[in-house]
């Protein structure tokens, strides 16, 4: 268990004069502790190490206390420039400057945290604890206060945090709601050059007059910080029968958070009647008279968490995580003691629901909603705007009032836009390069649309199935649409995340490339990259990213399952999972995997290809959908040439010995017989017989069709040319 360094800050006034940012930046900190130890222009050389040591340990989690604002103040000061008076101190009123004082006040008695995360306990403790010891003020001048410093293991801190009534902050690497400056590597030296340059601001220049020069700036790190909210995971067990889990069905999620809610708020109202205000605004999304909802950041969020990962789960709900914010009013020991061995009852009769609430430190199912990932789908509908609503028809009059494409397409499109809405709505600033809307689930598993609608405040009309795809991999648990505090418009990282991966390629291709050498070189700088992502945890990359044994053999397809990647001619690099294009669901092993390679193909913006060029890549979504190497279609032709798999000796003619070998290969991958045409056909040293070809299905297949012997590099690859 790793160790924390735990600095606790109290303010004598519980005022706080600071400027620009909140909460105050860890470099304010860091300024306060060098202030403390310093002794004129001479800091202790133990002191100076402890900072020089704590300047190196990154950007901080910080618990701020709840504050309001204080009365704005202007006053007018001397702006430190008397030298333009001439020494006629008279007329100091001409050099005044407007000084703006407005206070943050401290709500209660929490103090300011500032943990550091420590891979191991310093050797100078004492140092440090000394340097803090000698804080004496945080903020302006006229804030005195005092530190305490300690070091914590991981549960401990997590203790301290939960009965903080504040806010807590921490450093968020997707790109937080604000940034504040932390130190870092050379911070402490930049601030001693600071403060001597700082006493030689003025010289003489001649002529009695004297020269101006500004301090140099200190040298601090902007980081990009979330506010936090703690997490508890519960499972949903039967009384009774501690083992055995209660399964809830997923299409009554509404019903089950609802329950869940009440319980909660019925035990705090009977414990502490004082937080009846708190737990309207926090728990039910209104302020104590009903007027209106409160803010939905600082609510408390239950998040279902039905089963998933696997092929088979059957998507029923026995888990749920309750999510309190820091500032929501609410502290989250509270909520979790009221969530605890909690018994939920139907509102209509009274009786149990069979079931209680027991705590668990288990969170393999929570993983599963985690992400962060580029492709999310919903597991639960989405309650869209009145706006996104479809046109109901009466289940009698289904034939005559059925819908034509052109009233289905308006329909998508007005559900669309109404995502885009809900995603800002539940603070995702990250625009959706795709979006995908339908009233059938995703999953084999999953439940229609409408079927979440019974006994909900929602029309079935305006519930729909959403897909999403991001530029950039986000973090969960992600709900969208209006119901998403009912445990509606849950989405998950879908399985096959990472599933197509498209590169454009910008600039750098060479004239006339060998897609089977830009292929490997490709497969090279994708092993590379997953090695370092893996490295040093497997030494041995498996056989998915090589497709060879650990022997070094070659894996076959049989045993092994790999990678392809491919080149198409309008300028992308292609790699596509193998499950893709052998048309099945990927094992749970695939999807770890896949994974892994979204994670480190994350930036990868140069490719150095030998004689096919240094290329400059941009990574693109693809459209499953309308891409024409992924789409659903009868008729496709060979991208790249493809290559026979053996020479079929009763054929003599190259155009038959194609025609006949790809007869059997579609047959071997479980495709239908099809039309073949061969265009062009010729030999070719140290790779065999390829030709250019047309296919035509008797039924349409989806992509991407991938054939021939080259098939996993380079070759072999079609796009579709005709109709759906």
């Amino acid at each position: 268990m790793s160790q924390n360094f735990v600095l606790t800050i109290r303010l004598h006034d519980r005022r706080y004069h600071g400027v620009t940012e909140w909460p105050p930046a860890p470099a304010r900190v860091f300024q306060a502790l060098l202030a403390g130890v310093a002794r004129g222009k001479t800091v202790p050389a133990r002191a100076r190490d402890a900072l020089a040591w704590l300047e190196q340990q990154g950007a901080p989690r910080i618990a701020a206390p709840r504050t309001h604002r204080g009365q704005r103040v202007e006053t007018f000061v001397p702006n430190n420039d008397t030298d333009s008076l001439g020494g006629d101190m008279r007329r100091i009123g001409d050099i005044r400057t407007k000084k703006v004082i407005h206070p943050h006040l401290l709500d209660g008695d929490d103090p300011f945290i500032y943990a550091w995360s420590l891979e191991q306990t310093p050797e100078s403790v004492g140092d440090l604890v000394q340097a803090v010891d000698h804080l004496y003020q945080f903020g302006r001048g006229i804030d005195p206060g005092w530190g305490v410093a300690e070091f914590l293991d991981d549960d401990a801190l997590e203790e301290r945090l939960s009965r903080h009534r504040g806010t807590l902050h921490h450093p968020s690497h997707e790109g937080g709601t604000h940034a504040l400056a932390c130190p870092t590597t050379g911070s402490l030296s930049s601030l001693l050059r600071r403060y001597a340059a700082g006493s030689e601001r003025l010289r003489a220049a001649g002529g009695g007059k004297q020269l101006f020069t500004q301090p140099p700036k200190p040298r601090f790190v902007q980081v990009s910080y979330d506010t936090m909210s703690s997490r508890r995971v519960y499972e949903l067990q039967q009384i009774g029968r501690e083992t055995y889990f209660q399964a809830w069905p997923i299409t009554r999620v509404v019903a089950l958070v609802e329950r869940v809610r009440d319980g909660i708020a019925a035990r705090l109202r009977a414990a502490v009647p004082e937080l009846g205000s708190a737990i309207e605004y926090s728990l039910i999304g209104r302020k104590a008279d009903g007027a209106d909802q409160g803010r939905v950041e600082r609510r408390v969020r239950i998040v279902p968490l039905p089963s998933i990962g696997h092929a088979y789960a059957d998507r029923a709900i026995r888990r749920v995580a309750v999510e309190t914010p820091y500032d929501g009013g609410l502290m989250p020991c509270d909520v979790h003691w009221a969530s605890s061995s909690l018994e939920t009852t139907d509102p209509l009769t009274g009786e149990f629901d069979g079931f209680v609430l027991v705590p668990t430190t288990e969170e393999k199912m929570l993983r599963h909603y985690l992400g962060g990932a580029r492709l999310w789908r919903t597991v639960t509908a989405a309650a869209l705007p009145e706006a996104a609503k479809r046109r109901r028809i009466e289940p009698a009059r289904q034939r005559q009032e059925a819908k034509g494409a052109v009233e289905r397409g308006a329909e998508e499109e007005r559900a669309i836009a109404a995502v885009r809405t809900a995603l800002r709505h539940s603070g995702v600033t990250q625009r959706a390069a795709r979006i995908a809307v339908q009233r059938e689930p995703f999953e084999a598993k999953g439940s229609r649309a409408e079927s979440f609608a019974a006994g909900t405040r929602f029309a079935k009309e305006r519930l729909w199935h959403v897909e999403l795809e991001f530029s950039e991999p986000i973090d969960g648990p992600l709900l969208l649409g209006n119901g998403r505090f009912l445990g509606l418009g849950l989405l998950a990282p879908a399985a096959p995340s990472g599933a197509a991966l498209c590169f454009m390629i910008e600039k750098g291709l060479a004239d006339h490339v060998d897609p089977v050498d830009l292929a490997r070189a490709l497969r090279r700088a994708v092993m590379a990259r997953v090695h370092g992502e893996l490295r040093p945890s497997m030494k041995v990359l498996p056989p998915f990213f090589s497709g060879h044994r650990e022997d070094g053999a070659a894996a076959r397809a049989e045993e092994s399952a790999h990678l392809a990647f491919q080149l198409d001619f309008s300028g992308r690099l292609l790699v596509f999972a193998p499950h893709l294009f052998e048309r099945r669901e990927p094992s749970p092993e695939e999807t770890r995997h896949l994974a892994v390679l979204d994670r480190a193909l994350d930036g990868l913006v140069e490719l150095r290809a030998g004689r096919s060029g240094r290329l400059l890549l941009r990574r693109t979504p693809i459209n499953m959908e309308t891409d024409p190497v992924l789409r659903v279609s009868c008729d496709w032709v060979s991208e790249t040439p493809y290559v026979v798999n053996r020479h079929q000796k009763r054929a003599r003619d190259p155009h038959d010995v194609i025609k006949l070998d790809l007869v059997e290969e579609c047959r071997r991958r479980g495709l239908p017989a099809p039309s073949v045409t061969v265009d062009s056909a010729r030999g070719v040293a140290g790779r065999g017989l390829e030709g250019s070809v047309r296919l035509q299905f008797p039924t349409a297949i989806r992509g991407p069709l991938l054939l021939g012997r080259t098939r996993y590099l380079g070759g072999g690859l079609f796009v579709a040319s005709g109709r759906d």
